[in-house]
């Protein structure tokens, strides 16, 4: 399994790393970690899906999105010891992650100081999924930030093209919009009727990917 987050350190660094990190397995709908638990791990995800949720100040539950093979979730673990975990993440299927606590990650950090480099990827990442997450919350259209959580979340299902399925629910997609059920209810409608999608009770399926991505305003490579 390759890991973008992984890249940056030389390929002993990448083994050391690995070879510290502990498997971890999980059962579906098996809840990985607790909004406010203390920080256990970083998990780098070996497959399937993993939904990171919030609770929304209405006292809901939100899903701000999906995380597949080759990504991570748990980053804040790597930056403190005493973190409190952020969000609620849950196996959307069976699924497996190698975890990494702050223990053996600082370990490591003595022994082999480039893997410093690993915290300023993290970083990093981090603020610019923030930051992209504020823009488009500030300026664009809803219809358009719920066309590119879909094309978003179909690339952790085989990738973002006709007839890709994406076992997500309407909830689902409104939490990673940011906005309500309703609201992505009324612009699936729409996206359907213009041949975009299908939509079924708990599944979505792309139809029209070109399209779609026109919508969701991004340039096709």
């Amino acid at each position: 399994m390759e890991f973008p987050l992984l890249a940056t350190l030389s390929e002993d660094e990448r083994r050391h790393l690995l070879a510290v990190a502990r498997r971890r397995r999980f059962r579906r709908n098996e809840i990985v970690f607790h909004e406010g638990d203390l920080a256990g791990g970083l998990h780098l995800v070996v497959k399937g899906r993993f939904a990171v949720r919030t609770t929304t100040f209405l006292g809901e539950m939100a899903t701000l999105e999906v995380v597949g093979a080759g990504e991570f979730f748990g980053e804040m673990a790597l930056l403190a010891a005493d973190a409190a975990r952020t969000a609620t993440v849950a196996a959307l299927e069976t699924g497996e992650t190698l975890s990494l606590d702050h223990a053996s990650f600082d370990r490591l950090r003595v022994d082999y100081p480039a893997v410093d480099r690993l915290l300023v990827d993290v970083l990093a990442h981090r603020v610019r999924r923030l930051s992209d997450q504020l823009v488009e919350a500030l300026y664009s259209p809803v219809e358009v930030r719920v066309a590119r959580r879909l094309l978003r979340a179909a690339e952790c299902w085989g990738g973002a093209r006709d007839g890709t399925v994406v076992p997500l629910t309407q909830e689902d997609l409104a939490g990673m919009a940011g906005t309500t059920r309703p609201t992505v209810n009324k612009i699936l409608g729409q996206f359907a009727e213009g041949g975009l999608v299908s939509v079924s009770r708990g599944r979505l399926v792309l139809v029209d990917t070109a399209g779609l991505t026109k919508r969701a305003g991004v340039r096709r490579r």
